[in-house]
């Protein structure tokens, strides 16, 4: 076991069956990262510090009971597929679906779905034409600026559903330019992995 995947494991605190879903996914991301560039060539070796557990942190911040989480623009997985896999022991009862246009991007979700044994919605279609999905969650990761996040947030969020935004140390400038057109309650839970940086848990939306 590496140090950075022994690391990894000891905060995750999950099953076996889970953690080689994690190593499974892993795996299969390496393997296609070079083709389609799920993420950054230069944060691979971070892979379980820089993308794993800077997705699951947001799994515990979701409001209890939630049965739908939809991930926009879920990429290489972060944050939709390690919620996925999350879910499928603490959680069995939350649906996630993952939208993505992309349609590499879609195969290689649809593959990692297929090889873990994951159940989730995979919709290959642009965010802004999907029919509102009525999700209790709605995460979204290095995405759009917070303003365009609102957007979709709006569109899919059930009534009473919660936003879940990671940013980088700019957040409260994107706050500020998002009022000019928003209103939202949000709440900032700093970021376990990567100083300065928050997730923006935001809820109660409507346009300024």
């Amino acid at each position: 076991m590496s140090g950075a995947r022994e690391a990894a494991a000891a905060q995750l605190d999950v099953s076996r069956e889970t953690l080689a879903r994690f190593d499974s996914y892993v795996g299969l991301l390496e393997k296609w990262n070079p083709a389609i560039n799920l993420i950054a060539k230069s944060t691979v070796s971070e892979l379980w510090s820089r993308h794993i557990l800077d997705s699951a942190q947001l799994f515990s911040l979701g409001p209890e009971g939630a049965r739908l989480w939809a991930d926009l623009g879920a990429g290489g997985g972060f944050p939709g597929l390690v919620i996925a896999i999350l879910a499928a022991e603490k959680a069995p009862e939350l649906r996630l679906t993952l939208v993505e246009s992309d349609l590499r991007k879609a195969e290689f979700l649809r593959t990692v779905l297929r090889e873990t044994g994951l159940a989730a919605d995979l919709r290959a279609e642009r965010i802004e034409a999907l029919p509102p999905l009525g999700a209790d969650v709605v995460s979204a990761r290095a995405l759009a600026p917070l303003s365009t996040l609102l957007s979709f947030a709006e569109r899919h969020l059930a009534e009473g559903g919660v936003a879940l935004f990671p940013k980088g140390r700019r957040y409260q400038a994107e706050i500020t330019e998002s009022l000019e057109r928003w209103r939202f309650s949000v709440q900032k839970q700093p970021s376990m992995t990567e100083p300065g940086a928050v997730i923006l848990r935001i809820g109660d939306i409507s346009r300024a």
